[in-house]
């Protein structure tokens, strides 16, 4: 016989089976009448499992307080003295049972430290005289701290004729998501993510997203009004924790979103910290949801630009509309000349500030800043500007460049571990998958990387980053029969910001000495030409086997674009990743590459806060050491 008796009504098989797979976790044996066996006649083996129990748990609900089975479990159990009395909905308990303690389980999604959960763990040991075991199971389920909660906030459907009101039904969702994201013990998925899954899809986002928790609900618009109904599922076992109604005027909005947030965060029973609510009216709100970037296209992110150029005319006090043009804007200058940038770094700055200094922690600002500091000599600010973006709550396109910016200061096992974070939360966001997929690549792990850019390739065919990266990835695996096909690809798509890296994939594919001759002539002719070298091309020479070739360059040209039309290299050219990639070591290898990050700024940036680069124990000369003394040159020569 078991040492707990579960009584529950059908409606709460699930909560009875979450109740008493925790207490096996703790070491008691439990039965329930689901395990009722073929042979026994079904009240008999009841009464039986009841009266041998020491202790009986009522699950008690709607149902249940209805249920006149339930009510003589519970009456047999009480007149024994071994009652223990749990809530899962809230509703009234029937007479005499509304005098006696109940716990709390509301809401409850397995969290073995709850108050609620506590309460239940000493009845049963109060009353088995043995305090509970911490099994395997629990231990797994419960290293000392709660579960984790992960929470997915599905786009809301919308049940009106106007097609106009996705958008409205979309902004009620990503609000929501950047709402809780200010919380500090949830975790949301990516909106790019949670977004793919409308009407029949729906049904699998939990799986597909592991997450703990769903949101879901609808809009429906009539007139001036709209009607939104939300609910929360738990998603191990179905049940719907919260739900609610909210009928408002459509000026209303953002106080409807508010409501829906603090309604969201009580029925989870966690911490949630609120951040000021928007102003803006709701064509300026559509606009800003118009502007989300899919492909990181030019013509997209212009095209989102000019959207939120209008929404912030129209609602000129909508802080992240502000944050989202100055990210969007910091994403184009990688498409534009250098010459012509100077202009768009200041609209940078302004818009970024602009929404800083309502809320200081907007993620989309910081990076739009991040992305605006100069690539070299400046890495102690760039440094402390990551680090504002890593210690910011809540959520932002821009945390998913944390880990790429990590790279930029050779610190790639914590851009790998970065990256991969970023990728579970959204692992249906085309930039999350790409960034990654870098990451993986500058680790060492190409063939980890592979699998992303083909889903990409196919998923999002009018992104060029996975193909320029794809063709980089195959190359260095050296699978030339892919690289054949991407380069004649390649040849059919804009892939300006890789051009010199299209050149570099064709010459080691076909090593011979006029080819190699002749990549060698043309990168000697642009650096005489324009007196300029960008840090790519000194790691595609070398990797080529040019590295004299690469390092006479290094010490003669200046080390950056050369500000003509043609030098629009993409977002790593200009930055210093490129030289920690593994798969590319032969710049590092070399002593001289230690004064090449002093010119660059990286030495001294490593010196004077210890952050020192992976490759520090990995190259072959006590690279620490030459650091010192590259330093106090660079100081006299350079004034880093």
């Amino acid at each position: 016989m078991a040492d707990i008796f579960i009584s529950y009504a059908r409606s709460t098989a699930a909560q009875a089976r979450q109740v008493g797979d925790a207490l096996r976790a703790h070491g008691y044996t439990i039965w329930r009448d689901d395990e009722l066996p073929a042979h026994r006649a079904y009240a008999d083996e009841i009464r039986a499992q009841l009266d041998a129990a020491q202790v009986v748990v009522v699950i008690w609900s709607a149902e249940a307080a209805r249920s006149e089975w339930v009510r003589s479990e519970a009456d047999r159990a009480r007149s024994h003295r071994k009652l223990v009395q749990v809530t899962v909905d809230g509703a009234d308990l029937p007479m005499p049972f509304d005098q006696i303690q109940c716990a709390d389980l509301v809401a409850w999604s397995g969290d073995h430290q709850s108050p609620g959960w506590h309460t239940v763990l000493a009845s049963v040991a109060a009353l088995t005289g043995s305090a509970p075991e911490v099994s395997a199971t629990a231990n797994a389920a419960n290293p000392g701290s709660p579960p984790e909660l992960v929470l997915a906030v599905l786009p809301f459907d919308n049940l009106s004729s106007d097609a106009e009101m996705q958008f409205f039904s979309d902004g009620v969702s990503e609000e929501i998501i950047q709402r809780l994201s200010r919380g500090a013990n949830l975790k949301l998925i990516g909106r790019t993510s949670s977004f793919q899954f409308r009407g029949e899809r729906k049904a699998e986002a939990a799986r597909t997203l592991k997450c703990s928790h769903v949101l879901d609900g609808a809009i429906r618009r009539a007139a001036s009004r709209v009607r939104i109904s939300a609910h929360l599922v738990e998603a191990s076992t179905g049940t719907t924790l919260w739900s609610d109604r909210y009928d408002r005027g459509l000026e209303d909005i953002f106080a409807v979103q508010d409501d829906i947030s603090e309604n969201i965060a009580g029925a989870l029973d966690r911490t949630f910290s609120c951040f000021p609510t928007q102003s803006a009216d709701p064509a300026a709100y559509d606009l800003f949801l118009r502007a989300s970037p899919k492909s990181y296209a030019p013509d997209e992110l212009r095209t989102g630009i000019g959207l939120l150029e209008v929404a912030t005319q129209r609602a000129p006090q909508f802080t992240e509309a502000w944050a989202r043009l100055a990210y969007l804007r910091a994403w184009l200058r990688f498409y534009q000349p250098f010459a012509d940038r100077a202009a768009s770094t200041a609209l940078v700055i302004r818009e970024a500030e602009r929404a800083l200094a309502v809320d200081p922690q907007n993620v989309d600002a910081l990076v739009a800043r991040l992305f605006v500091i100069p690539p070299f000599g400046q890495f102690v600010e760039f440094d402390e500007a990551l680090e504002r973006i890593r210690q910011a709550p809540g959520v932002g396109d821009g945390k998913k460049y944390v880990g790429w910016s990590l790279r930029t200061i050779g610190q790639v096992r914590a851009s790998v571990a970065e990256d991969e974070r970023t990728y579970r939360s959204d692992p249906l966001d085309p930039m999350s998958a790409n960034v990654v997929a870098l990451a993986r690549m500058a680790a060492g792990r190409i063939e980890d990387a592979v699998p992303l850019y083909e889903d990409l390739m196919a998923r999002v065919p009018d992104m060029s980053f996975p193909v320029s990266s794809l063709l980089r990835a195959k190359a260095l695996l050296e699978d030339w029969h892919a690289v054949d096909e991407l380069l004649k690809l390649a040849a059919k798509r804009q892939l300006r910001e890789f051009e010199d890296g299209l050149a570099f994939i064709r010459a080691k594919r076909d090593p011979t000495p006029e080819n190699i001759g002749r990549w060698r002539r043309n990168f000697e002719m642009h650096v005489r030409e324009t007196g300029c070298v960008d840090v790519s091309r000194l790691v595609y020479a070398a990797h080529l086997g040019l590295v004299e070739e690469a390092y006479r360059a290094a010490e003669s040209a200046c080390l950056g674009p050369d500000g003509s039309g043609s030098d629009i290299m993409g977002p790593d050219a200009y930055r210093t990743s490129m030289l920690f990639l593994a798969g590319m070591p032969e710049l590092r290898n070399d002593p001289r590459f230690v004064r090449l990050c002093a010119r660059l700024g990286l030495v001294e940036f490593w010196t004077a806060t210890g952050k020192w680069p992976d490759c520090a124990s990995e190259i072959p000369y006590d690279f620490k050491a030459e650091c010192e003394k590259a330093r106090d040159v660079s100081r006299q020569e350079f004034g880093f």
